[in-house]
């Protein structure tokens, strides 16, 4: 059932055969974990959590409470999910329609560092740059770029933030700092955001 012995689980919680959980791993009450599921070291999964079969969380990925990951999302180190987000894994579901597993289910890819809202809904097949950050309640429909910031239904841009989770406000240069890290960010002419300093290893 696991890699790594060292983990919490709370006796309310469902492990089942085949899931792979990685050392200092919490699982909290009434969570479940599927076979084929993956986890991290360090991640915390709140309550009510469903993780299926397929999914990846890299370390320190912090899943709170009543979120339910499909197969198909992939999250990469220090990824952050607020309560209630949602997820899906078909474009055009139909109950009378089979379309399970292989060639119907869609990627959803969030990359380091990642934050996800409150009660937001990412639709399947896109992908979260690192350090992407989604307001609660927002409806993620496209692709984000790293170190944006969006938000509303549909989420749309609404600037940039650091890796510490600051909104960033570029001078005419396209410089900024990072408020509590001191990091040095630049918006490029293709107005993509760069860390060019760092102080951190984040």
């Amino acid at each position: 059932m696991t890699d790594a012995p060292a983990y919490f689980a709370h006796p309310t919680a469902v492990l089942d055969e085949g899931c792979r959980i990685g050392a200092g791993c919490r699982i909290w009450h009434f969570s479940h974990l599927m076979p084929g599921c993956e986890l991290g070291e360090q991640c915390s999964i709140g309550q009510n959590v469903m993780i299926a079969d397929g999914v990846r969380l890299g370390r320190n990925v912090k899943v709170q409470n009543n979120v339910s990951l499909y197969s198909g999302v992939v999250c990469e180190d220090d990824v952050f999910l607020g309560p209630s987000v949602v997820f899906t894994n078909v474009k055009n579901p139909r109950s009378a329609v089979p379309r399970r597993g292989e060639g119907h289910y869609q990627t959803t890819y969030l990359e380091q560092g990642v934050s996800i809202g409150a009660n937001s809904t990412i639709v399947c097949g896109v992908r979260l740059g690192h350090y992407a950050f989604v307001g609660a309640g927002s409806v993620v429909t496209k692709d984000v770029a790293p170190f944006a910031l969006v938000y509303g239904n549909p989420a749309r841009p609404h600037g940039w933030m650091s890796a510490y989770g600051h909104q960033l406000q570029f001078d005419n240069a396209g410089h900024a700092t990072c408020p509590e890290s001191g990091e040095q960010y630049e918006l490029t002419a293709d107005q993509q955001v760069k860390r060019i300093s760092s102080i951190q290893n984040l």
